[in-house]
Order: structure tokens, then sequence, then C-alpha cells
């Protein structure tokens, strides 16, 4: 089974902070990370692979940074990557973004195409169910299990908020891998080091895709930013409690409710 796991480059959010003028991010010197719903994803396809065979290319739509989360990506075991970046791709929205990788994994062998179930910079969950449309393939999302039955044909299950649902999918197929669903496996640098020595990182630009630049990047999105409103930081007591057990815990906790008066016994 040949899979494709989607992966976005994002700033990391535990140092990025707003310019209160602009209302922008400041990105400069903050450091960025895969994607940690993504990090699911990748580890059920590697997973998977690992069970029924196949291959893993992760694939991602950034600027010439993002090699770098592509070779985290190979070195959890990815077979390979493909980096697609070109400046016609800058300020596109999911639209834009979703239209450009269907393009680009138009072009690859695949039965399975996994994302992660949403992104810490923007949390639109829209790119999975937008790659299935472009794509004209069945989408799932929440999912929490998966299984090869073979004939082309997979066990999906996956999890709403007080119950679990099973599907027998027909391949291929696209799943966003539900958040907190495993802990992906650490790197590896025997499999790090296939990016220097195998070359296994593609990098893509449109005049390999060849797509209209009407249609991807700023000029191919809908979506207009009216206004960014900041909110400012909430102030934190910074107390911690250090309970014996838990019905210390418990007790300590209602009676910081009751003095902050959040509850009323």
């Amino acid at each position: 089974m040949d899979i494709v796991v989607c992966i976005k480059w994002v700033p990391n959010t535990t140092t990025v902070n707003i310019d209160q003028k602009t209302g922008t991010l400041i990105r400069s010197g903050v450091p960025s990370v895969i994607n940690p719903h993504d990090m699911h994803a990748l580890e059920m396809a590697l997973a998977l692979r690992d069970k029924f065979g196949g291959s893993v290319t992760a694939i991602t739509m950034a600027p010439p940074s993002a090699r770098l989360g592509l070779e985290h990506a190979v070195g959890m075991g990815c077979d390979k990557a493909v980096l697609v970046t070109d400046m016609a791709y800058a300020g596109a929205d999911t639209l834009a973004t979703s239209y450009t990788l269907a393009k680009a994994i138009s072009r690859l062998k695949f039965d399975l195409i996994l994302v992660g179930q949403e992104t810490v910079d923007s949390s639109t969950a829209h790119i999975g169910a937008q790659l299935a449309s472009w794509l004209h393939i069945p989408y799932l999302y929440y999912v929490v299990d998966a299984k090869y039955l073979g004939d082309g044909k997979m066990w999906v299950k996956r999890m709403l908020e007080d119950a679990y649902e099973e599907y027998e999918l027909a391949l291929p197929a696209l799943l966003a891998a539900a958040m907190h669903l495993t802990k992906p496996r650490r790197v590896k640098l025997s499999h790090k080091m296939r990016c220097k020595e195998e070359g296994v990182i593609e990098v893509w630009n449109n005049k390999t895709l060849g797509l209209e630049v009407n249609c991807v990047g700023l000029k191919g999105s809908p979506t207009i930013v009216k206004k960014t409103s900041f909110v400012a930081e909430v102030p934190r007591k910074k107390i911690v409690c250090q309970p014996r057990d838990i019905d210390q815990a418990a007790e300590w906790l209602i009676s910081r409710l009751v003095e902050d008066g959040f509850l009323k016994i």
C-alpha cells in the first residue's frame, strides 16, 4: 500500500508572538516545526506500511526552509519526500493550497492519503476535505485506527464525541488522523542520513507542476482577511498545586475556585 502524508511546516506556537500594530505573526527568529497533529498522521502511515508493506511519501507545500521538516519525516522512516515550493504559491489560503497539493499528489502513486486533524497555526481543518474533493476520493476524519483488508479495501475506525464508527472503504481514500492518537516514533540518524546520501527529497516548483498562476497562491485565494484583533495575554497567578493525592488536589482546586468567586458552596 502506497501512502502519501501531507505535513505542514508551522511556527512553533510556544514561541510565536503577534505584532500589536499590524496584527500579524512575528515570524522573524521564530523556529518552525512539523504541525504536531501531522505527526500522528505520519506515525499512522509508517505503522500501516510496517504491517502491510508499501511505501510512505511525505509532502508539503511551503518555503524552502520546510526541507528541515521533510528531513525529520524521512528520519522517522518515510521512504521519500516532496517539497512543493515556489514564490507563485505564497499567500495561498486553504483552497489554493489544497488545489496545488492535489495536483502535486496526482503525480505520485498512492492508495491512501493521510493528513492531521488540523493545524495549530490556523485550525481550519479544511485541507483534508478539500484535497479529497479535488481528487474525487472518499474522506474520513477523526480516525483512530485503520487496517488494510486486501483487494483494495480498508477498515477504518473513527471517534466521535460519544461513539465510535467503523467503515469499510474502497481505496484510494483520504483519512485525517485524530489528534493525540499515537506517540510518534523517534528520528533515527541512519534514516535521516538518506536525505544526504540518497537524495530522497525531491523539490517541485511551478515549472514542475505547470499550474495556471491565477489558480495558486494569493491570486488563487478567495479568502479575504478583513480585520485581525489582538487579544491581550491573560494574566496568570502561576500557582502550583503539589498535593499528596487526588482528594487533596480536589479540595485545593475547589478552595481556589471559591476564593476567586468562580464557585459558591
